[in-house]
């Protein structure tokens, strides 16, 4: 595993296992979230995210984390040897995500832009729960047509799911 991309839903937990994957397998992992959230919830421009993103895919070794489609998505999907979809239930990710803005509440999540301090509000309930899940049935056939490639795939349904995979990593 050297070239890895991790998408999903907000709060399944592709930053938290981008981060663990990165320090198990030595890779500094690339957050989406913090190319697309500039200082204080501002949004950034696609040619800045694809100019931030490119030479990233030029290196050896990555990890991607984030969805972000239109930036550069079949060409990550054609480097990466490993690809891994985080499934998680729309129960399990809207709570996850209310958990972790506890956790950092009145703070900025490392895998976020400088500035971001953590919210939850019903605005992104609705994202969790609803918006952000909308292209599910694409992944799910991304994944379907990546199987035979002989890359890596993985699509992990549960934290369980995750937890096994890192035990698994780690060995």
């Amino acid at each position: 595993m050297e070239r890895i991309i991790i998408f999903g839903f907000s709060g399944g937990g592709k930053s938290t296992l981008a981060r663990k994957m990165g320090e198990i397998l030595g890779i500094e992992p690339t957050h989406f979230d913090r190319l697309h959230w500039l200082p204080n919830w501002v949004e950034s421009t696609r040619e800045y995210k694809r100019e931030m993103i490119k030479p990233v895919l030029e290196r050896d070794k990555w990890i991607i984390e984030g969805n972000y489609c239109h930036i550069y998505w079949q060409e990550r999907l054609e480097l990466a040897d490993t690809v891994i979809f985080i499934d998680v239930n729309r129960f399990t990710c809207l709570w996850q995500a209310w958990k972790r803005s506890r956790v950092y509440k009145g703070k900025t999540r490392p895998d976020m832009g400088e500035g971001c301090t953590e919210k939850f509000d019903l605005e992104f309930a609705k994202w969790v729960f609803f918006k952000g899940r909308k292209k599910r049935l694409n992944y799910l056939e991304t994944m379907k047509m990546l199987k035979d490639t002989g890359k890596n795939t993985y699509i992990l349904k549960s934290k369980k799911d995750i937890n096994k995979f890192l035990k698994g990593l780690s060995k």
